[in-house]
Order: structure tokens, then sequence, then C-alpha cells
């Protein structure tokens, strides 16, 4: 099996990288292969710009580097999101990723009115890297408002499922390192039944 695990931070050397790197050495030694899409490296555009708007209304094909990223999306048999949390949501380098990626024609559609959700089967793995801690999102509802609008307003909406959601917190503490355990064990178990993985 492999995954794809995109990463939404532009620091190398950040936690959030760190986390993708174990990741991906848990579902190597778990006998799975990787593939890490390091957005901000690669130097991905997230501007979601006129063509992207033409292929949204069906006027045009999408662009090379969309082209490029639905094809990695394609290839793999689940997709792992790793990221920190920025204003209790995606980091606008991976949000725009999605709104580019996640195109009308590729990820949903509509015929005579009626949505077409396009990536059914797809899995999905969140890794929310928070500086707060859990008692702060539950107390705040932030916690429920990213569930709405990233697994349910994005994934759920193309057909996608979403094996779990990580929220691993106080990552700016004496702790985060103990962080890194939780990402192998992700790794290693992602591909196990459902009843199996790490919530």
């Amino acid at each position: 099996m492999q995954a794809l695990i995109v990463i939404g931070h532009h620091d190398p050397d950040s936690l959030t990288h760190a986390l993708a790197r174990q990741v991906a050495e848990g579902l190597a030694s778990a006998g799975h292969s990787s593939e890490i899409a390091d957005l901000a490296s690669e130097g991905f555009d997230p501007r979601f710009g006129p063509a992207d708007h033409a292929v949204h209304r069906g006027l045009a094909e999408p662009p090379a580097d969309v082209l490029l990223e639905q094809a990695r999306i394609d290839r793999a048999d689940a997709l792992v999101l790793v990221y920190p949390i920025y204003w209790w949501s995606l980091p606008a380098l991976l949000k725009g990723w999605v709104e580019r990626v996640f195109s009308n024609g590729w990820a949903f559609d509509y015929q005579s009115g009626a949505l077409i959700k396009k990536l059914r089967g797809m899995k999905v793995h969140l890794i929310g890297v928070a500086g707060g801690d859990t008692a702060l999102f539950e107390r705040h509802g932030y916690d429920e408002a990213m569930r709405v609008q990233i697994e349910h307003g994005i994934f759920d909406y193309c057909g996608a499922t979403v094996l779990g959601s990580s929220l691993l917190e106080n990552s700016e503490g004496p702790d985060a390192a103990l962080h890194l355990r939780t990402a192998r064990a992700l790794g290693e178990q992602l591909f196990m039944p459902a009843r199996s993985q790490i919530a």
C-alpha cells in the first residue's frame, strides 16, 4: 500500500516535518511505501487564480501543477495531511492546495443539479499540530468547528473517508517530542483494520 503524505509547513526543521518523516518511517516498517509532498520546498502556488476559476466553471483543463498533484493522489491508497493549526484551521499553503487540487470535475461534479462525490474510496488521516491543549479546543468549540469545516466540508463533500484525525497538542512545550512516537505508530497502523488504528 502507498500513502501520500502532504506537509503544510514552510520550515523543514519544524516539528510538522519531523512528524511527517515519522509517519513515513512507520509505514516503511509495516511494509508500505509513501511519497512526501513538501508543498513549500516544491514551490506549490496555493493562490486560486483565473486559471483555477476557469477549471471550476468547466471552461478549461487544470493547470499542469494541479494535474501533477491530482496524479499523486490517484497513485496513493491513503492521503495523510500533516500541518500546524493556524487560526483553528489549515494553514494557507495547505488550504490553497485543497482549493486548487480538489477541483470541480475531479473531486466533485454536478449533474442535473445533484452533487456527485468523485473521491469515494479515498482514505484520509489528518494530523494537526496545535500550540494549545485539547481542553482549549473543546472549551471554545474549535475542535467541532475544525471537524465540520475540514472533515465534513472538504473530504465528505468529495466522498472521501476520514480514517482519523489526530490533534497533537502542546506542540511548543517540553514534551513535544512525544508526538514523534505517535506519528510513527500512526504510520505503522495506517493500513490496519479500522478497529486497530490509533485515534
